[in-house]
C-alpha cells in the first residue's frame, strides 16, 4: 500500500498533474469563500475543464475544488459571520465573535490549520480504513439512517444558548420548514398557503443565506447606529500579525478534541446524504460536551473552531470513500465526481481499488497534496483577506447581499429562491431580536426532510417500529441520543446554576 501512496505523490508532483491540482483548490477556495456559490457549484462549473483532460489530472482538480472549497467556506464566517459554505455554519459561532473582539488573523489562522490537521487526518482514515468503514456504512438501512439523524438533531439540546425552550422552538420551526412542499411518497401538498413555488419545497441554500447574511447585516448595521454613521464606519481593529507556531500549537496542544472530531467528520463522510454541514454541527457539539468550560462556547473560544474546521474536511475524505469503495456518492460534490468518472470510462465501486490502483493511490496522493496547496493560497491571500474587515461597512454590506442575492438566484435560476432568502432573512433577524438561537433552526432545515424520508422507507419496508430499537445499531444511534439530551439537560442545568449563583438570570 505505501509502494503505490509513494508512487501516487511522485506522479501527482509531476507539472501537468500539479497544475491542475493548485488551479482547482485556488477555485474551491474562491467559489468556498463566495456565500450563495457552495462547493457543488464550483466543482459543476470546473467539470467542463476536465474533460479534454486525462483521468487523474480531471480528478486532481476537482479534488482540490473538494478541499479548498472545504476550507474557504471559513473566510467569510470567520470575517463577516457569513458561512460561504453549510458546512462552515459552525465555524461563525466563536470564529466571528474572536474576530470581533480584535484577533481576525488569529480566528482565520485556527480555522485554516484546523482544516488542514484535520484533512490529513482524514486522509489518513480514507488510506487506510476505507474497508471498515465501508462495511459499517453498508449495514445501515431506514431505521439507522432514521436513528442517526435523530441522533443529530438531539444535538440542538447541546446548541442552545439561555434557553432552552427557545432552542427547541427553534429547532422545531426549522423541521417545518422542511414539510413544506410535496409528501415525498403520495405527491400531497403541504403548508403551501396557496402559493406555487412552494409546491416543490424550500432549498436549504436560500434559507442558510437569508437566515444567516441578512440577520448579521442588519445586525450590524443597527449596532453602528443607522444611516448617519454608516458610511465612515471603518473596522480598524483588525490584527494582522499572528504567531503560526503558536496557533498550531493551540490546535495540537487539543490531540484528543481534534482527533474526535476528525473521526465524527470522517463517519459522517462515509454514510451517504449527510454531509459536512451536518458533521461540524455534531463535532461543534461533542466538542462542547466535552470541553471543561462549556460556557465558552460561542464567546470566542479556539475550540469551536476547531471542532467545525477539522470536521468538516475530514469529512471530504469519508465522502471519497464512498464513491471509491462502493460507486455511491456520498454527497452532491462526489456525485459530480462520479459522473467525470464515467464520462473517462471508469467504473468505481468495490473493484475500483484493484483494477485501477495507479488512479486510486493518484487520487489519495491528490487529496493529500491539496492540503498544503490550500495553506499556501491562503497564506499569500490570508492578508488581503483580512482588509475585508477594514473596509467601510457601507461599502461592503450592499456587495455582501448583491453576492448572497445572485447566489441565491443561480441555485435554480428563479426569483422564487430570492423571495425565499428575503422572507428568511426577516425571520432570522426576528429570531436574533428575541433571542432565538439560529443554530437549532438551521440543524432541524438540515435534517428534517431526511427524518422524513427514512422514517418511511423503514415503515414501508417493514411496519414493526420495534425494529428501531431491536436493531442493534439503530437502537444504539437511539440510546445515544438519549444519552446526548441528558447530558446537555444537566450541562445546561449546571451552567444556569452557576449563572444564578453569580447574580445572573436565564429563563429555562
Amino acid at each position: 500500500m505505501y509502494e503505490l501512496l509513494f508512487a501516487g505523490l511522485a506522479n501527482v508532483v509531476q507539472f501537468k498533474y500539479l497544475l491542475p491540482l493548485f488551479l482547482g483548490t485556488l477555485v474551491g477556495i474562491v467559489g468556498g469563500a463566495l456565500p450563495g456559490v457552495t462547493i457543488t457549484m464550483t466543482i459543476i462549473v470546473v467539470l467542463p475543464f476536465t474533460f479534454g483532460l486525462d483521468p487523474l489530472q480531471g480528478l486532481a482538480a476537482m479534488t482540490g475544488v473538494y478541499v479548498g472549497g472545504s476550507a474557504g467556506g471559513l473566510v467569510t464566517a470567520v470575517l463577516l459571520g457569513i458561512p460561504g459554505t453549510p458546512s462552515a455554519i459552525a465555524t461563525t459561532f466563536d470564529g466571528y465573535v474572536l474576530a470581533k473582539n480584535g484577533e481576525p488573523g488569529r480566528a482565520l489562522w485556527i480555522g485554516i490549520w484546523a482544516s488542514f490537521c484535520g484533512g490529513l487526518l482524514g486522509g489518513v482514515f480514507l488510506i487506510g480504513a476505507t474497508g471498515p468503514l465501508a462495511r459499517i456504512a453498508l449495514e445501515f438501512g431506514p431505521w439507522e439512517f432514521f436513528s442517526l439523524f435523530v441522533l443529530a438533531l438531539s444535538m440542538v439540546a447541546g446548541l442552545v444558548e439561555a434557553s432552552l425552550l427557545k432552542g427547541l422552538l427553534s429547532g422545531m420551526l426549522g423541521l417545518i420548514v422542511t414539510v413544506m412542499g410535496a409528501d415525498p411518497v403520495l405527491g400531497h401538498e403541504r403548508l403551501t398557503l396557496g402559493i406555487p413555488f412552494l409546491a416543490g419545497g424550500i432549498d436549504f441554500l436560500p434559507v442558510l443565506i437569508g437566515v444567516f447574511a441578512f440577520a448579521q447585516i442588519m445586525t450590524e448595521v443597527e449596532r453602528m447606529g443607522g444611516g448617519a454613521t454608516l458610511a465612515v464606519a471603518v473596522d480598524r481593529a483588525a490584527n494582522l500579525a499572528v504567531s503560526q507556531l503558536k496557533v498550531i500549537w493551540e490546535i495540537l496542544s487539543r490531540p484528543f478534541i481534534l482527533l474526535w472530531v476528525a473521526f465524527i467528520g470522517v463517519l459522517i463522510g462515509v454514510l451517504p446524504a449527510i454531509g459536512g454541514s451536518a458533521a461540524s454541527m455534531m463535532a461543534y457539539d461533542q466538542a462542547k460536551k466535552l470541553s471543561r468550560h462549556p460556557e465558552r462556547f460561542g464567546t470566542g473560544t479556539p475550540e469551536g473552531i476547531i471542532a467545525s474546521e477539522a470536521s468538516n474536511n475530514a469529512n471530504v475524505g469519508g465522502s471519497l470513500v464512498t464513491i471509491m469503495a462502493f460507486g455511491i456518492p456520498g454527497d452532491a460534490v462526489t456525485a459530480v465526481m462520479l459522473g467525470a468518472l464515467t464520462i473517462h470510462g471508469i467504473q468505481s465501486g468495490p473493484l475500483f481499488i484493484s483494477q485501477n490502483a495507479q488512479l486510486a493511490y493518484g487520487i489519495f496522493a491528490a487529496y493529500l497534496l491539496a492540503h498544503p496547496i490550500m495553506v499556501l493560497i491562503l497564506a499569500v491571500g490570508a492578508r488581503w483577506m483580512l482588509r475585508v474587515t477594514t473596509v467601510p461597512k457601507a461599502v461592503l454590506f450592499p456587495a455582501v447581499l448583491v453576492l448572497c442575492t445572485v447566489g441565491a438566484y443561480a441555485l435554480n435560476n428563479t426569483m422564487a429562491n430570492v423571495y425565499v432568502l428575503l422572507v428568511f432573512g426577516l425571520l432570522g433577524y426576528g429570531m436574533v431580536k428575541t433571542g432565538f438561537p439560529l443554530a437549532p433552526f438551521i440543524l432541524g432545515v438540515i435534517l428534517g426532510d431526511q427524518i422524513e424520508l427514512n422514517l418511511i422507507r423503514s415503515i414501508m419496508t417493514d411496519a414493526n417500529p420495534w425494529l428501531f430499537i431491536t436493531r442493534p445499531i439503530s437502537g444504539g444511534l437511539l440510546l445515544a441520543s438519549v444519552a446526548s439530551v441528558a447530558f446537555a439537560l444537566w450541562q445546561h442545568r449546571r451552567q444556569q446554576a452557576k449563572l444564578s449563583g453569580s447574580g445572573d438570570s436565564s429563563d429555562f
